[in-house]
C-alpha cells in the first residue's frame, strides 16, 4: 500500500520501482513536534549564553596590555606572530582558543536560524558578526584592538562546528522540504 509522507516520497513500494536493496534514503526520521521546539529552546539559550561569554570575552577592557595591542588588518601577520612564540602553550591557548570561540556559530546557528544552514552561509554570518565583533573592540574597549585574524580563526572554528555536528543537528530540526520538483529530479537520478 502506498502512503505519502511530508518528508519523503514514498508513494511507489521499493520491489515495484527497482530499488530493492539498496538504501533509499540516508535522512534520519524528522523530530517530533515537542522534540524539535526543545531543540531549538535549548539552542537559543545556548546561543544567548554564547553571547554572554563572547562579550565577556572580547569586549572587557584591558589596560594592562594597551601598550602591547596593535590594529592588524593584514591577513596570518598574528598568527604568525603566535607561532614564533617560545612558549607553545601561549601560542595554542592564542589559536586554538579563537578556533573554538567560533564552534558554537557552527553547531547554533543551523539549529535557531534554518536559513543560515550550509557551509558558505554558517561562515559568512560569522565573519559578519565577527567583524563587527572586532570593530567594537578596536572602537571602544581599552587594551584591545580589531585583527583580522581573529576573524579567521572564529570563521574557521564555526565551519569546524558546522561540518562535525551543527549540518546534523540543523537537518535534524529542520528537516529539508520536498518540493514537487523533487519527484523528476529522483527519478531521472534513478534512471541514470
Amino acid at each position: 500500500m502506498a502512503r505519502k509522507s511530508r518528508y519523503h516520497d514514498t508513494s511507489e513500494p521499493e520491489e515495484a520501482s527497482g530499488r530493492a536493496g539498496r538504501a533509499t534514503s540516508r535522512r534520519a526520521a524528522p523530530l517530533s513536534p515537542w522534540a524539535r521546539g526543545a531543540t531549538m529552546l535549548v539552542a537559543f539559550v545556548g546561543m544567548v549564553a554564547f553571547a554572554v561569554v563572547l562579550a565577556r570575552l572580547t569586549l572587557e577592557p584591558s589596560a594592562a596590555s594597551e601598550a602591547l595591542t596593535h590594529s592588524n588588518f593584514t591577513p596570518g601577520d598574528s598568527i604568525g606572530e603566535y607561532l614564533e612564540q617560545p612558549a607553545f602553550r601561549d601560542t595554542v591557548k592564542q589559536l586554538g582558543g579563537n578556533v573554538l570561540l567560533g564552534v558554537p556559530f557552527g553547531l547554533l546557528l543551523p539549529v535557531v536560524l534554518p536559513r543560515t544552514r550550509g557551509l558558505v552561509r554558517v561562515g559568512v554570518a560569522t565573519a559578519l558578526t565577527m567583524v563587527l565583533v572586532e570593530l567594537a573592540q578596536g572602537a571602544f574597549v581599552t587594551g584591545r584592538t580589531f585583527d583580522i585574524d581573529d576573524v579567521i580563526l572564529n570563521t574557521a572554528g564555526a565551519l569546524l562546528g558546522y561540518l562535525v555536528l551543527g549540518r546534523r543537528l540543523g537537518r535534524a530540526v529542520h528537516p529539508r522540504r520536498h518540493h514537487w520538483w523533487h519527484r523528476y529530479t529522483r527519478r531521472n537520478a534513478a534512471d541514470v
